[in-house]
């Protein structure tokens, strides 16, 4: 039996969240909107993104401790895709009406969302991948 390491469950897991919320997206099409607008990025800024900041912040950290301190060849590659998401978060802690107005302007534009469930869709098989093939 392989065993099974950090870098692998954090693919999978962004795997499993990236095709999940696409799946329920599909399944739920405007009450998924609707929730998305109205209780996800409600027009005033959600407490809760100060908690999911926190703790995106802590897995960062911990990614990155793990790639150095693990010995797991490429964990760096994992660690740069984590990192990257402190950008979004940055966003809506930092500058929230700007990233609702992107929201608001990409859920009712049908382009958009196709390119943007691609990109996730596309990032979610290369997660699969790294799981599988790379660690």
């Amino acid at each position: 039996m392989t065993e099974v390491n950090y870098f692998q469950v954090l693919c999978l897991f962004w795997a499993t969240l990236g095709i999940g919320s696409r799946i329920l997206m599909g399944i739920f099409g405007e009450r998924w909107k609707r929730w998305e607008l109205g209780r996800a990025y409600a027009r005033q800024k959600p407490k809760w993104l100060y908690v999911a900041g926190t703790l995106g912040l802590a897995l960062i950290a911990y990614t990155w401790y793990a790639a150095f301190t693990l010995g797991i060849d490429y964990g760096w590659i994992m660690a740069v895709f984590v990192s990257l998401t402190s950008v979004k978060m940055c966003m809506l802690i930092f500058r929230y009406d700007r990233f609702r107005t992107f929201a608001v302007m990409a859920l009712n534009d049908r382009l958009k969302m196709r390119w943007l469930n691609a990109a996730v869709l596309f990032f979610s098989v290369v997660c699969i991948w790294m799981a599988f093939y790379l660690y």
